[in-house]
């Protein structure tokens, strides 16, 4: 049996598991946007961090790496367990067509698996939705977990994107005005107008004990 796995947030530069092959490209008709409630790597219940998903747009492409698991159902089943733990904060896996560079009419590969969250804080307790980006970069500045900074989240995933010379104008803007809040003074960050209180759609309860953290 094979397994392909797409990688758009923190498996670009930290997959966590035993794969055979990867290869560089892109999937359709999605976006990555950081609006996905983060409780138990960079972020806790109370004060959630930013991280990515994926939510459809018709017009935009996705650049990521895709990972290939070969040698059998046993390794297979090893390495959907560790993502599926991993990615517990993600209700939903698709599959979708996976292209390579250079050739966006026929898919590299078909059936790959992607990890995603479904865009309704009703339905979805970790969607946090879109808020101002002023407001998402405090949210990411001040909010750290067991893993350490959301920002140190935000900086990675720039930096793996530019690695793999396919930058994100959405990820880099907001890098940058993560940036402008880390130049303020402590007090005008911290203060009583924390963006967690308009951008927090629902209370968050902790995860399950057992539940794997990771370097994300």
């Amino acid at each position: 049996m094979v397994l392909w796995v797409f990688g758009y947030g923190s498996l670009i530069w930290n997959p966590g598991f035993d794969f055979d092959e990867k290869i560089l490209g892109f999937v359709k008709g999605y976006k990555r946007t950081f609006n996905l409630a983060c409780i138990d790597h960079r972020g806790t219940p109370e004060h959630p961090a930013r991280t990515c998903t994926l939510e459809s747009d018709e017009e935009a492409i996705c650049w990521g790496i895709a990972y290939c698991v070969k040698g059998g159902l046993k390794k297979e089943q090893e390495a959907m367990k560790y993502l599926e733990r991993r990615e517990c904060e993600y209700d939903q896996k698709i599959s979708v067509d996976f292209y390579k560079e250079g050739d966006s009419l026929k898919p590299a590969v078909t059936g790959v698996l992607i990890f995603v969250s479904t865009p309704e804080p009703v339905g979805n307790k970790y969607y946090l939705g879109p808020a101002p980006l002023e407001d998402m970069a405090r949210q990411i500045a001040t909010a750290n977990g067991p893993n350490g900074n959301n920002r140190d989240y935000l900086f990675s995933m720039e930096k793996a994107l530019s690695n793999i010379c396919h930058e994100d104008d959405s990820i880099i803007e907001l890098a940058n005005e993560v940036r402008k809040v880390l130049s303020r003074p402590k007090e005008k960050i911290t203060g009583s107008d924390s963006p967690l209180k308009s951008h927090a759609l629902v209370h968050l309860s902790a995860l399950p004990e057992g539940t794997v953290v990771d370097s994300r």
